[in-house]
């Protein structure tokens, strides 16, 4: 899959998405990041893409034609169907879900806004989808697209070097991810559990489903409503947790 970034920092998105394992996965050919800088298609000679809003206010807000002249530049390299993204607080909050169906787009289109916005027409015509990462505001868009990207990378097979880890890390089957050991077994006076050394998959299988369980109930506990729960996992919940079912 291929990702593009359309911003005003192109320079902060590279550094922060080519190094380390997304890094690693670009360089593998993995998946693509193009990014665009949107001054490179202003018209106006001072590269100013930006202007008073109308009817009064603070700040600045991007105009409609650099965005949109960016965007169709990118548009010419993309062969199939494509979603464009535009990250803002008043979008939809960005969760694991939403990065597995957005893994299964060939090109995902993010737009960064800056100052006190982006002209609203522009986003009627382009944008597909508004996501947020959080209830809190940022400077720019930059940093919340490299998060959504990261995350959504790590589901493109071959992007992480043991594939499982992606399977068991937290909020898949909307569990809280169980606790992790390594050498050496005692730090401090506190040991690695027993179980984990006994070599018995089974049990190991078994204590880690239970400390997801425990995990998610104390701190996210809301997470369990949407959890496949089994049998088992209720009944040791039951056992475990007084009241769980009215969490």
């Amino acid at each position: 899959m291929n990702f593009h970034v359309l911003t005003l920092f192109p320079d902060m998105v590279r550094n922060g998405l080519e190094t380390s394992i997304t890094g690693r996965a670009i360089e593998k050919g993995l998946f693509g990041l193009d990014v665009v800088n949107i001054r490179d298609y202003t018209k106006d000679k001072h590269l100013h893409v930006d202007d008073s809003p109308y009817g009064g206010g603070a700040g600045m807000v991007m105009q409609a034609e650099p965005i949109y002249r960016a965007y169709e530049a990118v548009k010419e390299q993309i062969s199939g169907k494509h979603r464009v993204i535009y990250v803002t607080p008043q979008g939809d909050v960005f969760n694991q879900q939403h990065a597995k169906e957005l893994a299964e787009e060939d090109d995902l289109i993010f737009l960064c806004g800056h100052y006190e916005g982006v002209d609203e027409r522009v986003l009627d015509m382009i944008v597909t989808d508004r996501y947020s990462i959080g209830d809190y505001v940022l400077t720019g868009g930059e940093l919340p697209a490299m998060v959504m990207i990261d995350c959504i990378s790590r589901l493109v097979p071959g992007v992480l070097h043991n594939d499982d880890s992606s399977v068991y890390e937290s909020f898949h089957e909307n569990l809280l991810e169980y606790p992790q050991y390594t050498r050496p077994e005692e730090f401090m006076g506190r040991k690695v559990p027993e179980v984990l050394l006994s070599g018995h998959h089974a049990n190991i299988e078994k204590w880690r489903r239970e400390q997801s369980l425990l995990r998610t109930a104390r701190v996210r506990p809301e997470l369990l409503k949407k959890a496949e729960l089994t049998k088992k996992d209720r009944a040791f919940l039951k056992k475990e947790i007084d009241g769980w079912q009215d969490l």
